[in-house]
C-alpha cells in the first residue's frame, strides 16, 4: 500500500514559455521562420514532431559554423529561462499543504518534456522534481549537439509514467531501459495511477492525459495567457474530454490553477490515508 502521491508537469507553455523558441530567440533566430519553413515542411512528410525539430535544430547548428549550439549554451538558457507565475515556490507551497492535512502522505513530482533535456535540467527548479525526462542529444567533440539520444514524444511519455508508477527512477535504474517492462504486483507499485496527477497543455500530453484520467487521477489543461492564440487548442482537450479542468498556466496564491492542484492534491491525499488506514487495520 503506497502513501505516495505524484504531480507530474509537462514543461514547455505548462511551467514556462516554450524553451526551445526562446532559446532560439537568444541566439538571434526567427523563430516564426523556424518552425514554418524548416520544421513544417517534414510533418508535411509524415515525420513525428519532435525528431523534426531536434533534426532542425542540428541543422542550424552545423549551418552557424563558428556559433553552433552547444551543450554548455543549452546549459546556460535553461538556468536563465524565465518561469511562468508562482512556479518557483508552487512545490513547497504545495508540500506544505499536503503535510498539514495529511502528513502521513508523501507528494512528489515529476517532468516528463517533449523539450530538451539540457535546458529543463538546469533551470531553477530542476531539484524540485524526484524524476525528469526530457528529449536528449549527444554532443561531437566540440560540444556541439550532433544527435538525438532520446525522443519524448506523445505516447513516448506514458512510458515515464509507468516508471512513476513502479518506482524505477533514479541513478540506480540509469543504463536499464527494459526494466520499465517487469511485471509489479497491484499492492507493490510505489505509485498507482490513481494517486497522480498531470498537468500539461499540448498535444503530446494527450496520452497522458487519458491514462492518468481513465485511471481515476486528475489531469489540468492548461494555456500560456501570453499566447491566446493557443487557448482554442487547449479548450479541444475538455471538448474531447481529456482534462478534468483548464486553467491559465499561473500559479501564485490567487490563480485558479493552483487553488484546483491544492485541491486535487489534499483529495487525493484525504484517499490515500483512508485506503492506508483500511489496508493496515
Amino acid at each position: 500500500m503506497s502513501d505516495v502521491i505524484a504531480l507530474i508537469f509537462d514543461f514547455d507553455d505548462t511551467l514556462a514559455p516554450d524553451s526551445t523558441s526562446g532559446y532560439l530567440e537568444s541566439i538571434g533566430v526567427d523563430t516564426q521562420q523556424f518552425w514554418t519553413q524548416r520544421v513544417d515542411p517534414l510533418l508535411a512528410q509524415d515525420w513525428d514532431p519532435v525528431p523534426a525539430y531536434l533534426h532542425e535544430m542540428i541543422q542550424l547548428s552545423r549551418e552557424r559554423g563558428n556559433a553552433p549550439i552547444t551543450q554548455q549554451a543549452l546549459q546556460q538558457w535553461g538556468a536563465s529561462l524565465p518561469l511562468h507565475a508562482g512556479v518557483e515556490t508552487l512545490f513547497s507551497r504545495l508540500r506544505e499543504q499536503v503535510r498539514k492535512v495529511h502528513p502521513q502522505v508523501q507528494l512528489e513530482f515529476y517532468l516528463i518534456s517533449s523539450g530538451i533535456g539540457d535546458v529543463v535540467r538546469h533551470t531553477r527548479i530542476a531539484h524540485e522534481f524526484t524524476g525528469i525526462w526530457a528529449s536528449e542529444f549527444i554532443y561531437d567533440a566540440s560540444g556541439s549537439i550532433s544527435f538525438p539520444r532520446r525522443i519524448v514524444s506523445f505516447t513516448d511519455k506514458t512510458r515515464y509514467l509507468f516508471h512513476i508508477q513502479k518506482g524505477i527512477v533514479g541513478p540506480s535504474y540509469v543504463g536499464k531501459p527494459f526494466e520499465v517492462n517487469r511485471k509489479v504486483a497491484e499492492d507493490r507499485l510505489r505509485v498507482p495511477f490513481d494517486q497522480m496527477v498531470f498537468v500539461g497543455d499540448g498535444y503530446t500530453d494527450i496520452p497522458c492525459f487519458s491514462l492518468i484520467r481513465s485511471s481515476g487521477g486528475f489531469a489540468f489543461g492548461v494555456w500560456d495567457p501570453k499566447h491566446r492564440d493557443k487557448r482554442s487548442r487547449a479548450w479541444g482537450f475538455i471538448e474531447d474530454g481529456r482534462v478534468s479542468n483548464l486553467n491559465q498556466a499561473r500559479y501564485d496564491d490567487d490563480a485558479e490553477l493552483y487553488q484546483w492542484l491544492e485541491e486535487a492534491l489534499t483529495s487525493l491525499a484525504g484517499r490515500v490515508a483512508l485506503k492506508s488506514r483500511l489496508y493496515r487495520g
